[in-house]
C-alpha cells in the first residue's frame, strides 16, 4: 500500500551539489542531467524511481506515463505548476516540494521591488550607464505612511509585511486561509478585497495559481484602485492579469509594476517588458546561493527520509501516506485496508457506498488517511492500474466508489480502548469491524457476528460461513489441506446469529480448489492480506 523501495534518482535542473551528495550518501543512485530535451527526459526517466527539479523541467502526464518505475516527484522550490499533479496523482505518483526554501529569498526581492519602485532605481541606473544625468527625472516617493496590501499571508506574504513595516508602511492584507486574529499578530489588518482597492498604495500578490486567483488584479479591479497604484508580482505569471495591467500603466491608473514572473517565460510579448514603468526580472525569487542551497538540501533529505521509511514532509498529493511512515498509524491503515479487501471479496463488488467510521477517542482525526486506506483494499486486485494511498481516492471515483468516514469518540465495547474501524457496504447486509491488538490488525465483527477471540487479518485467510452445529466444514477444509500439502494455522469463529457462524482460517497457502468444501457451507471465499 505504501510506495515500494527507492533506488535511482534523476536531477534533471541545475541544483546546488549538497543536494547530490546527501541523496548518494543516503545510499542513492543519483543521474545529475540538467537541460534534457523533452526527447531525453522522456528516455532517461524510464527506469528512475525518483525525480528531482525546479522549474524547468515540465513535468507532463506524457513524462509520467513514460515513467515506469516513477515513485517521487521533487520539486526544490515552492510552486508545482511545472508538474501535472492530477496526472501524477492518477499514476499514484507522490509530489513533494519544499514550501520553505526559498521563501526568504522571494520575501527579501518582493521588498526591493518595492524599493525600486518607488525611488526608480534600475531606471536612475540605466540612465547614469547611458551618460546622463537625470536628477529631477526621477523623482520618488517615501514609503512611511504609505499603505502596502499584501494578498496572500503565507509564509512569504508574512516576511514581507514584517520587513515593509520597518520602512513605516502601513500593511493590510487578505487571505482566505489565515484568520484575521493570525495575521493581526504579525500586524496585517485583513479586510474584504473590495475595501483593499481603494486604500493602498502599493500591492503585492503571494498567492499559488488557481482559478480562485488567475486575474485577481484586472480591469476591473485596477479600476477601483488608487490612480498611480503601484503593483509587485513575485509570485506567479497569471495572478496579475498582465493586458490589464498594461492598459493601466498606459493610462497611469498604475504608477508603475515590479514583475518577476509571466504567464508565458520568457515572455515574447515585449510591450509590457519594455514600457518605461515596468521593473522585471527572469524570474529571480528563489536565485539566491542560500536559497538554492536551502531547497537542495531540504529536497534530497525529504527523499532520503521517504527511501529509508523515516517518514514524509513537503508532501502535495498523498498526505494520507505521509500518515503510514507514522509507527503508531501504520498498523491502523493495515488494518483499513484489510477490511476494505474483505468486504469488496464478502460483498462480490467494489461500486456503490461505503462507510467508513472510526469509534473511540484515539482514532478522532483518523479519517483522512484511514479513508484512502479502505479505497485501496476495495479495488485493490481489479481491473485498475496499481492503486496506492496517492491515488485511491481519485480511482475510487471514477470506479463508481463512494467512500465516506464519521467518527463517534464512544466506543460500542468497553474493552476497545484503542479504537475500533467498522466498514459499511451501503445498502447490503455487508459490515465488518476491525481494531489493532499490539501491532496486529484483526477482525472483531463481521455481518453482525462477534468473534470473542478476534481474528487476525494477514496472510493466507479462508472465510466462511456455515450452521453452527455443523462441525463438517471443518472437518472437509481439514482434509483438502492434508491433500494439497497445506497446514491451518490459526482457528477463530465468531458468536452464532441465526443459527450460523463465521470461521476464520489462517493457511499456509491458498486452496486451489474449494469444490469439496462448499456443500458444507453457506458461503465461502479467500483472500490474502
Amino acid at each position: 500500500m505504501a510506495l515500494g523501495k527507492l533506488q535511482k534518482v534523476l536531477i534533471s535542473d541545475s541544483l546546488d551539489p549538497c543536494c547530490r551528495e546527501i541523496l548518494q550518501a543516503g545510499g542513492l543512485r543519483v543521474q545529475e542531467k540538467p537541460g534534457l530535451s523533452k526527447e531525453e527526459l522522456l528516455r532517461e526517466i524510464r527506469d528512475c524511481d525518483g525525480l528531482i527539479v525546479r522549474s524547468a523541467t515540465k513535468v507532463t502526464a506524457e513524462v509520467l506515463e513514460a515513467a515506469e518505475r516513477l515513485q517521487v516527484v521533487g520539486r526544490a522550490g515552492t510552486g508545482v505548476d511545472n508538474v501535472d499533479v492530477e496526472a501524477a496523482t492518477r499514476k499514484g505518483v507522490l509530489v513533494m516540494n519544499t514550501p520553505t526554501g526559498n521563501s526568504l529569498s522571494a520575501a527579501e526581492l518582493t521588498c526591493g521591488m518595492i524599493l525600486c519602485l518607488a525611488r526608480q532605481i534600475p531606471q536612475a541606473a540605466a540612465s547614469m550607464k547611458e551618460g546622463r544625468w537625470d536628477r529631477k527625472k526621477y523623482m520618488g516617493m517615501e514609503l512611511n505612511g504609505k499603505t502596502l496590501a499584501v494578498l496572500g499571508l503565507g509564509r512569504i506574504g508574512r516576511e514581507v509585511a514584517t520587513r515593509m513595516q520597518a520602512f513605516g508602511m502601513k500593511t493590510i492584507g487578505y487571505d482566505p486561509i489565515i484568520t484575521a486574529d493570525v495575521s493581526a499578530t504579525f500586524g496585517v489588518e485583513q479586510l474584504p478585497l473590495e475595501q483593499i482597492w481603494p486604500l493602498c498604495d502599493f500591492i503585492t500578490v503571494h498567492t499559488p495559481l488557481l482559478p480562485s486567483t488567475t486575474g485577481l488584479l484586472n480591469d476591473s479591479t485596477f479600476a477601483k484602485c488608487r490612480r498611480g497604484v503601484q503593483v509587485v508580482n513575485c509570485a506567479r505569471g497569471g495572478i496579475v492579469d498582465e493586458g490589464a495591467l498594461l492598459r493601466a500603466l498606459q493610462s497611469g491608473q498604475c504608477g508603475g509594476a515590479a514583475l518577476d514572473v509571466f504567464t508565458q517565460e520568457p515572455p515574447k510579448d515585449r510591450e509590457l517588458v519594455n514600457h518605461p514603468n515596468v521593473i522585471s526580472c527572469p524570474h529571480l525569487g528563489a536565485s539566491t546561493r542560500e536559497a538554492q542551497s536551502r531547497c537542495g538540501k531540504e529536497i534530497a533529505m525529504q527523499i532520503v527520509d521517504m527511501a529509508t521509511g523515516k517518514g514524509l514532509t513537503g508532501v502535495v498529493n498523498g498526505q494520507a501516506l505521509s500518515k503510514a511512515f507514522a509507527p503508531q498509524t501504520k498498523p491502523w491503515i493495515t488494518l483499513a485496508g484489510a477490511l476494505g479487501t474483505l468486504l469488496r471479496t464478502a460483498g462480490k463488488q467494489v461500486q456503490g457506498s461505503v462507510q467508513v467510521c472510526t469509534l473511540g477517542t484515539p482514532l478522532k482525526e483518523a479519517g483522512s488517511y484511514l479513508t484512502p486506506a479502505v479505497a485501496v483494499g476495495m479495488l485493490a486486485g481489479g481491473t485498475q492500474k496499481e492503486v496506492t494511498l496517492v491515488n485511491a481516492t481519485l480511482l475510487a471515483q471514477e470506479a463508481g466508489l463512494k467512500v465516506t468516514t464519521t467518527h463517534s469518540d464512544v466506543a460500542p465495547e468497553p474493552d476497545s480502548s484503542t479504537g475500533l474501524v467498522q466498514v459499511s457496504l451501503q445498502g447490503t447486509p455487508h459490515q465488518v469491524t476491525g481494531t489493532v491488538q499490539g501491532s496486529t490488525p484483526v477482525l472483531r465483527h463481521i455481518n453482525g457476528a462477534t468473534f470473542k477471540q478476534p481474528a487476525p487479518l494477514s496472510g493466507p485467510l479462508l472465510i466462511y460461513r456455515a450452521k453452527a452445529s455443523d462441525a463438517s466444514a471443518l472437518a472437509t477444509l481439514t482434509g483438502l489441506l492434508s491433500k494439497a500439502g497445506g497446514q491451518l494455522l490459526s482457528y477463530h469463529s465468531s458468536s452464532t446469529v441465526a443459527g450460523e457462524q463465521w470461521s476464520v482460517v489462517g493457511l499456509s497457502a491458498p486452496l486451489s480448489n474449494l469444490g469439496e468444501l462448499k456443500p458444507h457451507v453457506t458461503e465461502v471465499f479467500q483472500l490474502h492480506l
